[in-house]
C-alpha cells in the first residue's frame, strides 16, 4: 500500500461524514425497534444487529470512496489485520458503533467513528451520534465542525481556551479507579460529567468541556475519529508521557491518555 495515493481530505469529508450519518439512522432505527440481536464474542464483548449492519454499510461505502485504501474495522477481525499495516501509508479506522453497552442499556451516547489514518496519525475523523442529532467531523488544515440532524448547514467548532474554573472535566461512565480519582482530584475545583464513547473528544471539541483524563488501555477505533476532530479543533490528544497517540502499531491497543482542549496547560503535572 506504499505506493497509494494521497486522498484529499477536504473532497472526503463531505462523503464520509454522510456515510457515517447513513450508518447511524440505521443503527438508530434498531435502537427504536428494540430488537436488537445482542451476541457476544470470544472476549465476551457484547455485539448487535446494528454493529454488523453499520459496519457493512460503512465498508462498502468507503471501498467505493477509495478502493486502493485498506479498512480495518472493530466487527473486520482488525486485531489481527493490524500486523499487517507496517506497509500501509493510509488506512480507514473504523467502530461502527461505538458504545455498545450503552447502545443495549437504552442509553443514548452511542456513536458511529470514522477515521482516515496517515502513517500513525489521524487525520480526517467524522463521530455521528445518531441519538444524539448531531455529527462532529474535521480534517487536518480544515478546522472541526458540528451539524445537527434537522439542518444541512454545518457550525466550526473550538476548543475552550484556556479553561476557566471550574475545569470541566469528562470521564467514562464504565470505566473508574483510583488513579482516575487521584487525577481529578488533584485538578481542584471541577465540574465531572460521566459520559460513554467517543462523545467525550466531540464535547471537548465543542468547548463544553476541557479534559478527558483515561488511565487505562482502550482499543485504537475508540479513539482515532475523536482524536481527529479534537485536534482539528486546536486541542490533543497524548499519553501520560506527553506524546501524541499514534496509530498503525502491531497492536490495536492505545495506552492510557489525556485529551485536552487547551494543549498548553500542564495536564501532567497533575498525574499521581
Amino acid at each position: 500500500m506504499s505506493s497509494t495515493r494521497a486522498p484529499d481530505l477536504a473532497g472526503l469529508i463531505g462523503p464520509v461524514t454522510g456515510l457515517a450519518c447513513e450508518a447511524g439512522r440505521r443503527i438508530l432505527e434498531l435502537f427504536r425497534s428494540d430488537v436488537l440481536g445482542v451476541d457476544y464474542k470470544l472476549d465476551r464483548t457484547p455485539v448487535t444487529e446494528a454493529d454488523q449492519a453499520a459496519h457493512d454499510h460503512i465498508v462498502a461505502g468507503l471501498e467505493r470512496l477509495t478502493p486502493g485504501i485498506p479498512v480495518l474495522s472493530e466487527e473486520s477481525g482488525a486485531e489481527q489485520h493490524a500486523r499487517e499495516r507496517s506497509g500501509w501509508d493510509w488506512h480507514w479506522l473504523v467502530d461502527p458503533l461505538d458504545g455498545t453497552r450503552e447502545f443495549i442499556r437504552g442509553g443514548e451516547e452511542f456513536t458511529v467513528n470514522i477515521a482516515l489514518i496517515r502513517g500513525k496519525a489521524p487525520v480526517l475523523g467524522v463521530v455521528d451520534a445518531p441519538a444524539k442529532g448531531v455529527v462532529f467531523f474535521g480534517h487536518e488544515g480544515g478546522g472541526a465542525h458540528s451539524r445537527t440532524a434537522d439542518s444541512d448547514t454545518p457550525s466550526p467548532i473550538s476548543v475552550r481556551q484556556p479553561p476557566a474554573q471550574p475545569l470541566r472535566v469528562l470521564a467514562s461512565r464504565s470505566h473508574a479507579g483510583s488513579a482516575l480519582e487521584l487525577y481529578i482530584g488533584a485538578l481542584g475545583l471541577t465540574h465531572r460529567r460521566a459520559i460513554s464513547s467517543s462523545l467525550k473528544f466531540c464535547l471537548i471539541a465543542r468547548g463544553e468541556a476541557d479534559v478527558y483524563p483515561r488511565m487505562w488501555p482502550i482499543s485504537e477505533w475508540d479513539t482515532a475519529a475523536g482524536q481527529a476532530v479534537l485536534e482539528s479543533a486546536g486541542g490533543a490528544v497524548f499519553d501520560l508521557r506527553g506524546r501524541r497517540l499514534r496509530y498503525g502499531k502491531d497492536s490495536i491497543s492505545v495506552p492510557p491518555f489525556i485529551a485536552c482542549g487547551d494543549p498548553a496547560q500542564d495536564w501532567l503535572d497533575y498525574l499521581p
